[in-house]
């Protein structure tokens, strides 16, 4: 299937995709650790990977992935420019598993929510159990 848009269009909207503030994951994500009881969580704290919440009181960092960017299977990967797309989000999901590693070896625990658990208002069973452990 070809693209809607022109190249240039197309560059001009995904350019325009933010990495922080989106509605359908870190607000999202704020309400449900609010539903859940989940507290103590900072954002905007300098870590590898800028996690999108920390809880630095029990070393635990969050990221709230977006499925398309980091290779969720609900996503499909665009057959226009395919090989630039796979790269990408394989360069992607690469870098996700070396900073997870790097903040473990930091003490961290990490939980990265796909944002597809987050939009059916899921977290993750092991974040609860984890939290529950407490």
């Amino acid at each position: 299937m070809t693209d809607t848009f022109s190249k240039k269009q197309r560059s001009e909207i995904m350019r325009a995709v933010k990495s922080k503030g989106n509605l359908s994951t870190e607000i999202a994500l704020i309400r449900l650790f609010m539903k859940h009881g989940l507290k103590g969580w900072r954002r905007n704290i300098k870590l590898p990977g800028n996690p999108d919440f920390v809880f630095p009181k029990i070393y635990v960092a969050v990221f709230a992935d977006g499925c398309f960017w980091h290779g969720c299977k609900c996503k499909t990967i665009p057959a226009a420019n395919r090989k630039y797309w796979l790269k990408k989000i394989t360069g992607n999901i690469e870098r996700d598993k070396k900073i997870t590693l790097e903040l473990k070896k930091r003490g961290y625990t990490v939980f990265r929510i796909q944002e597809c658990k987050i939009a059916k208002g899921r977290l993750p069973s092991a974040l609860l159990q984890f939290f529950r452990n407490l």
